[in-house]
């Protein structure tokens, strides 16, 4: 699994109870941008049609 989509509920935590912006919530966590939604879909499509040819 993506490290964006382990993290993804420790920075919602922050944001809602905390009042961070997303951007403040990452740097707390020390996380970099996450990556898009369509962007971890189109990594996932990918990496399963890679799994595939092989």
């Amino acid at each position: 699994m993506d490290n964006a989509a382990n993290h993804e509920m420790a920075v919602d935590m922050l944001r809602c109870h905390l009042g961070m912006s997303k951007q403040e919530a990452l740097e707390e966590l020390g996380l970099e941008e996450m990556p898009s939604i369509e962007q971890q879909v189109i990594n996932a499509q990918s990496q399963v049609a890679n799994d595939t040819s092989h």
